[in-house]
């Protein structure tokens, strides 16, 4: 069994930044003997049915995640240029009512927080926190 398991990986449904398709992502995944893996796209779950559908028929653990756009002050907020409107951070459903709240986040950034991409802001994070484990993401992150 491998030792390494993915927790930060796009896939085809995070336009302009993932390649890889679900069906082959998880059939190297079962090939390499990974327990698990994680999808996170950015701002959107679109994936999480089929790659949670598809790992399980492989015998692999799906994490469910999403790497959320972080307003820098409130979500409400419509200011600042393009690409200087949020930080990303890396959330991954430890539990299920972390599903619920993942899912209720990514909701919130399309509903309430959309200002050039689906942003949540800190406020909605502290309510919606139980069951959810952070990353640091990427270069993008503020650590």
């Amino acid at each position: 069994m491998a030792e390494f398991v993915h927790l930060h990986l796009h896939t085809e449904y995070s336009l302009l930044d993932g390649a890889c398709r679900i069906e082959e992502l998880l059939d190297r995944a079962a090939a390499l003997k990974m327990p698990a893996i994680a999808v996170t796209e950015h701002g959107n779950m679109f994936s999480a049915v089929q790659f949670h559908d598809e790992a399980r028929r492989r015998g692999i653990k799906p994490i469910l995640g999403c790497e959320v756009y972080v307003a820098p002050d409130s979500r409400f907020s419509r200011s600042g240029a393009p690409g200087e409107t949020a930080s990303h951070l890396v959330l991954l459903a430890e539990t299920p009512e972390g599903y619920r709240n993942l899912i209720k986040l990514v909701s919130a950034g399309y509903t309430e927080g959309f200002y050039y991409r689906p942003r949540i802001d800190r406020d909605l994070l502290a309510q919606h926190a139980r069951g959810l484990i952070g990353l640091s993401s990427c270069l993008k992150g503020e650590v």
